[in-house]
């Protein structure tokens, strides 16, 4: 697999000129929380009921991670670190194998989805629209943490630099995506100069893994993933990388957020967290997988600050939270 080395803007940058370009009328409106949700604390999330009526202490905890690749590799995979939970918490732990980003969101919503990992692209939703309430993060033993955004194409398809892209069609994953849609959304406009629609038509894979499969395949041209998804799927030899060629790399991007549902019961909420970062990845499955990407705890997060950049890219692209 070859990269090509160009320049990697800093993504703040990207964004700030993405809000200037000419032709592109941006709104700017502050993020906000959904109809029902408080946040008198001002730390960006909801606040936990002070009614404790409203609060949710379920005998079952469901448990679901972000849908960018097979559910049923993942349900294995999540096994090991819900039997942990369980233990911390004296609850039974189910795995939800949900297959969109809606779909989470709307559980969440529901009431029916207690903790989960929200893709980095749809936290912001999932906090707005769900009370979703993120704390934890993987992260590699020395902290850190994230992700690129890559565009791939195939060997032979012409396409050698991202100029190449006018006029032809880029695969996106999904419009909740931050690697899949709307980083490259914002930095194609403010890099390339090309606008979505106009110089380059889109259509959308539904996962980071559909796309990746898609260009090894030739099915897709040139399409915007998630690297850490890819670098897993050529481990696991599902892709090699002789199929594929980066011809761009972003700058790092916060990856899944954990967290759970904004009315949990604070006690539960608390023994949740204590599950994450009092679990011991050595020999797990989770270590296995994610070991892939160099990863090997789980550190604490907020919403406010690593998701700055996200919330600036969505500013950039005129994203709103529309939650109806």
């Amino acid at each position: 697999m070859s990269t090509v080395p160009m320049p990697r803007p800093l993504l703040c940058a990207a964004v700030a000129a993405a809000l200037f370009t000419a032709g592109t009328s941006v709104v700017h409106a502050e993020f906000s929380l959904g109809e029902g949700y408080t946040d008198d604390d001002g730390d960006m999330v909801a606040d936990i009921p002070e009614d404790e009526s409203q609060w949710l202490d379920p005998d079952t905890l469901v448990f679901a991670y972000t849908p960018v690749e097979d559910p049923a590799v993942y349900a294995d995979v999540w096994a090991d670190f819900l039997d942990h939970m369980e233990e911390v918490t004296d609850k039974n732990v189910q795995f939800f194998p949900v297959q969109s980003n809606a779909a989470q969101i709307e559980a969440m919503r529901a009431g029916r989805l207690h903790v989960a990992g929200f893709n980095t692209g749809s936290n912001p939703l999932a906090v707005a629209c769900a009370g979703f309430r993120p704390f934890a993060m993987m992260a590699a033993e020395d902290g850190s943490f994230g992700y690129e955004m890559e565009i791939i194409t195939y060997p032979g398809s012409g396409i050698e630099e991202v100029e190449d892209i006018r006029g032809r069609t880029l695969t996106h994953t999904s419009e909740t995506s931050n690697s899949g849609f709307k980083a490259p959304t914002a930095l194609m406009a403010s890099e390339f100069d090309m606008v979505s629609g106009e110089d380059y038509e889109v259509d959308f894979s539904g996962k980071h893994d559909n796309s990746v499969l898609g260009v090894a395949n030739q099915d897709y041209e040139v399409a915007t993933v998630a690297n850490s998804v890819k670098n897993r799927m050529i481990d696991r030899d599902v892709v090699s990388d002789d199929q594929l060629e980066v011809i761009y790399q972003s700058d790092t991007f916060p990856t899944t957020g954990y967290g759970t549902v904004y009315n949990l019961a604070p006690e539960l909420q608390e023994v949740i967290q204590d599950a994450f970062f009092s679990y011991d990845w050595e020999g797990t499955q989770l270590a296995e997988e994610f070991g892939r990407n160099g990863e090997s705890q789980f550190i604490p997060i907020t919403f406010e600050e690593q998701w700055a950049v996200i919330r600036q890219i969505d500013e950039a692209n005129d994203v709103s939270y529309n939650c109806q």
